[in-house]
């Protein structure tokens, strides 16, 4: 029996997973986060070691019995990055393994993608979007966020709901719950506390405020509701970007939507539905409703020319099977 081996590395948490041959997932391993931006290149080491030996050590069979293997590294951004990544992947001695590595985002999208191809957004901590045709070519941003003018994630969402409280407390737009809402949030006495805090660094409003905005917006107010359309055309652009990149305009393809923040509205949902099939009309938008490590299995074993649209539905009931039993998803 052959195994296949998938890797998803990010910046909050890091998984692995064994399949057969016959997609039947055999072993997990989890840990936190992975990223070399996040932890550093030994750390980085430290973690892929750990949850791997944890997918081998349940799966009960040896590095040598691993035959392909498939990588997303969360910081795997620019070809400056190869050197290290590889280095990272070579420290494992998979002797027998064929393998192939990329942006995280990409397992995620064959982990959602029915053909194998197609874009996949993420919004969660912040916001990444890339692609494949049918034929291989790659379209992407830059995965930076807003420094080079990419927005929707939960950062950028926090973002824009404290430049929002900022414009009501000058009066230089609407009022909003939101203002209230930051203040509790971040336990300060009142709005000039909270900016005062914000600009000294006393407070803090990361990503993790993110579902307040999606609440207060829920409660009705116009303001938050529009930060949350904002984020939907944001990542919709995105999209179109990599869309117009691939020439995919005229074709039928999937929408992968990968991350937590889908989860806030349908709002944001419907605002990026409608600014991307205005681009491609016979797109499919679809939430990643398994986890992006099934994608590395998928790589895996297209090194060894797996027909893997066969192999995918059982890879996806079992891995998912396996992840309830372990009370992960």
């Amino acid at each position: 029996m052959k195994y296949f081996l998938g890797v998803d590395v990010g910046n909050t948490k890091s998984h692995a997973l064994i399949a057969d041959e016959n997609g039947r997932a055999a072993g997990f391993g989890h840990s936190g986060p992975g990223s070399w931006e996040a932890v550093g290149w030994r750390g980085a080491q430290d973690v892929l070691h750990d949850i791997i030996s944890q997918a081998l050590l349940e799966a009960g069979i040896a590095k040598t019995e691993v035959y392909g293997a498939g990588f997303g590294f969360a910081g795997y951004d620019w070809p400056e990055d190869r050197p290290g990544h590889v280095k990272l992947v070579d420290s494992l001695e998979l002797s027998n393994a064929s393998f192939t590595l990329g942006n995280d985002s990409l397992v995620g999208l064959l982990a959602g993608a029915k053909d194998g191809w197609g874009v996949v957004v993420v919004a969660g901590t912040s916001n990444n979007c890339r692609g494949w045709d049918r034929n291989g070519l790659e379209g992407r941003v830059t995965g930076q966020g807003s420094l080079f003018g990419e927005f929707g994630g939960g950062l950028e969402v926090v973002n824009r709901a404290i430049e929002a409280i900022s414009l009501a407390w000058s009066k230089r737009g609407p009022l909003t719950a939101l203002s209230q809402a930051l203040v509790n949030e971040a336990g300060a006495a009142d709005a000039t506390d909270l900016f005062a805090g914000l600009a000294r660094n006393r407070y803090e409003l990361s990503a993790s405020t993110a579902p307040l905005v999606f609440n207060i917006a829920d409660q009705g107010d116009a303001v938050a509701e529009e930060i949350i359309r904002w984020a939907g055309r944001e990542l919709g652009g995105l999209a179109n970007g990599v869309i117009r990149q691939l020439d995919l305009e005229n074709e039928a393809f999937d929408v992968v939507l990968s991350g937590s923040l889908y989860k806030g509205s349908p709002k944001l949902i419907e605002e990026m539905s409608q600014s991307i099939l205005a681009v491609a009309p016979n797109a499919y938008l679809l939430p990643l409703n398994s986890p992006p490590v099934i994608g590395g299995v998928l790589l895996g074993m297209e090194q060894v020319e797996l027909r893997t649209s066969v192999i995918r539905p059982t890879l996806i009931e079992t891995t998912c099977e396996l992840l309830q039993l372990k009370e992960i998803v």
